[in-house]
């Protein structure tokens, strides 16, 4: 596995273990899980709060919706399939961002 293929795959596993970790913390706050629908509130602080928690948070969200549509609205296998491949290059997306950010702060090497 070439060192380029190998920090694909170690972003997107980032990016869903941050997409996760977000949503599975917001739950245990507040009691309900996270959704789009934070973006339902008009102009609001806690909307605008809600866009970067929803941008890392969104893989996780999207894939937690995906898998429940099919077992609930039995969606389509190309359905799952083209939810599967945005949430894993959001996460790839986010991923990267995330890893990014801690070389910038010294944190890894």
């Amino acid at each position: 596995m070439t060192p380029e293929a190998f920090n694909t795959l170690f972003s997107i596993g980032i990016g869903f273990a941050l997409a996760g970790a977000l949503v599975n913390g917001y739950q245990a706050l507040a009691q309900r899980p996270a959704g789009f629908g934070l973006l339902q509130d008009g102009v609001a602080p806690k909307t605008f709060a809600a866009v970067p928690f929803l941008v890392f948070a969104a893989p996780f969200i999207i894939m937690r919706n995906t898998l429940r549509g099919m077992r609930v609205e039995s969606r389509r296998v190309e359905f799952v399939m083209m939810a599967t491949l945005i949430a894993g290059f959001w996460s790839m997306m986010s991923g990267t961002f995330f890893l990014m950010t801690l070389r910038a702060a010294g944190v890894l090497a």
